[in-house]
């Protein structure tokens, strides 16, 4: 079991091929994050080679523990990244947009060429809303056939790249060409150095392009344009439903309204996610949350 912090120069990684594995998120998603790498572990023979990047802004002492427990259950290596303390991170998401859903992290996923070791030289890079089903070395392994990175086209392409009521003139994509989701992403870290989006951005944002594109999805996409390979849609089924549960995603994302960790939900799997993260984190993390919404109750009842 080998444990590193961002601090660490070098990372030690096994001595057989690891699969490298890059989430990104704040103390917000704390137990989502525990819940995919619990998922991932569950599903693959091979996990004593999985390396997780989490590379997140600070947690709370608790929520870290509880993040720090997988590799002594799973004999997985876990590495920890502040993007905070990276200069190039702090100076690329001042320029782009931001608010209270796409906070500055989102945007640590662009970076990871910059934030991660040389020697990590593919990643796998997971949304935290999401449950793996299958061995993720499955994805890991797939022929990238010289393109930059690999990912699932997105159902709802055309709402998201064209807008209300799909006006192409209000948006730098065509309304006919390929678009992905940038929740599930195999990624050639040579491919994201070279095409070096930190560069880009004074560029698209002085060209007028930035203001056009929602947040790192759409950013993306418009770099990487035609330099993608289309993924099978088992590999990110978007949204799932109980009715999707016989169809055999490897990968379920849980985009929509209704999400396995609230207590009602109609989401594939949800009694499975509620296992996977484990009951004592489902609820304390539902309490938490529960908390919080109190807290801002009671705040907006004082302002009136």
């Amino acid at each position: 079991m080998l444990e590193k912090r961002a601090s660490d120069l070098v990372v030690t990684m096994p001595a057989h091929r690891p699969i490298h594995i890059a989430l990104n998120f704040n103390d917000k998603y704390w137990a989502l994050a525990y819940a995919v790498m619990r998922s991932i572990c569950l599903s693959t023979m091979e996990r004593k080679k999985v390396v997780f990047h989490l590379v997140h802004t600070p947690l709370s002492p608790e929520h870290g523990a509880v993040l720090d427990q997988i590799p002594a259950e799973f004999g997985v290596t876990l590495c920890h990244y502040n993007p905070e303390e990276n200069a190039e991170f702090l100076a690329t998401t001042a320029r782009l947009p931001t608010n209270a859903r796409f906070p500055a992290i989102v945007y640590g996923r662009l970076l990871l060429d910059r934030l991660l070791p040389p020697e990590v030289e593919r990643v796998i890079y997971l949304d935290c809303d999401i449950m793996v089903r299958r061995p993720i070395e499955a994805l890991y392994d797939i022929d990238l056939e010289g393109k930059a990175l690999a990912a699932v086209a997105d159902a709802f392409h055309d709402g998201i790249k064209l807008g209300r009521d799909i006006r192409t003139n209000q948006s730098p994509f065509d309304s006919a060409e390929p678009y992905f989701n940038s929740g599930v992403l195999l990624i050639d870290r040579r491919a994201l150095g070279r095409a070096d989006i930190a560069a880009r951005i004074p560029e698209l944002e002085k060209d007028g392009i930035l203001a056009k594109l929602y947040f790192d999805q759409d950013l993306l996409n418009y770099i990487f344009r035609g330099q993608w390979l289309e993924l099978d849609w088992r590999f990110n089924l978007i949204n799932p439903r109980r009715s999707h549960e016989t169809l055999g995603a490897h990968i379920l994302h849980f985009t929509g309204t209704s999400q396995p960790w609230h207590l009602i939900n109609h989401a594939a799997f949800s009694r499975t996610y509620r296992h996977v993260m484990t009951n004592a984190i489902f609820y304390r993390f539902w309490r938490e949350r529960m908390q919080d919404r109190i807290r801002k109750l009671l705040r907006l009842r004082a302002k009136t």
